[in-house]
């Protein structure tokens, strides 16, 4: 489980590096300063998150836990639907996006306290 999210993690973050580059080089001129803004949170939330799952896998090889996988799978499922969705409602101009956003954040929230809390029962 450790590889698979080391390797999520590298993965979105090509992808982040390239959603930074194409809203950086092909959208600043395109969209509005407010969606231009919508993308570039989803970007950086995106590669935040990046970092958490990179962490997870190495929480996963040095306190091994059910928790702290379900953190993992938390952080993939939130940057999907977190930056997902922000990427959607700045691309498409469609709103209905932004009502998944917030599920997206819970899901990252709840993956770090599942992070945290599987870490410190381990340690105790």
């Amino acid at each position: 489980m450790d590889r698979i999210f080391f390797v999520i993690g590298a993965l979105s973050a090509g992808v982040g590096v390239a959603a930074g580059a194409f809203g950086a080089h092909g959208l600043k001129s395109r969209l509005s300063p407010e969606m231009f803004s919508v993308f570039e949170v989803g970007v950086r939330y995106q590669m935040y998150h990046v970092f958490a799952l990179m962490a997870t896998a190495w929480a996963k090889t040095r306190w091994p836990s059910s928790l702290v996988v379900i953190g993992g799978w938390l952080f993939v499922v939130g940057i999907v639907l977190f930056s997902g969705s922000l990427y959607l409602l700045s691309l498409s101009g469609m709103h209905w996006p932004g009502i998944v956003t917030p599920l997206g954040g819970v899901a990252l929230l709840a993956g770090w306290v599942c992070l945290g809390w599987g870490v410190w029962r381990r340690h105790k």
